[in-house]
């Protein structure tokens, strides 16, 4: 979670299903993250456009603890653009 603090205050971050789901279709996206209980809805825009795209895809906390470590309500979808804070989210999560 640090590293998507990060990634939001450098700018390389699209938060929200929505925004997230029209950023994957323009090939903006490295690396998504969905919250651990994501609705389905949630889930069924973002994840098969991901997959299509060859994004990476990473299980986040909840929904709620995502959105206020962004200072955000409950979110469930962060689309992160940025190369090399993908890295480190992609590796990040391998070793937790």
């Amino acid at each position: 979670m640090g590293l998507l603090g990060l990634g939001m205050r450098a700018g390389h971050l699209v938060i929200g299903v929505d925004g997230v789901r029209n950023a994957l279709q323009r090939g903006e996206i490295r690396c998504l993250v969905l919250a651990s209980d994501a609705s389905a809805r949630a889930t069924q825009k973002t994840l098969a456009l991901a997959l299509a795209k060859k994004v990476a895809v990473v299980t986040g906390p909840a929904a709620d603890e995502m959105g206020m470590k962004l200072g955000r309500p409950p979110v469930m979808a962060v689309g992160v653009r940025d190369r090399a804070l993908t890295r480190g989210i992609v590796e990040s999560t391998r070793h937790d």
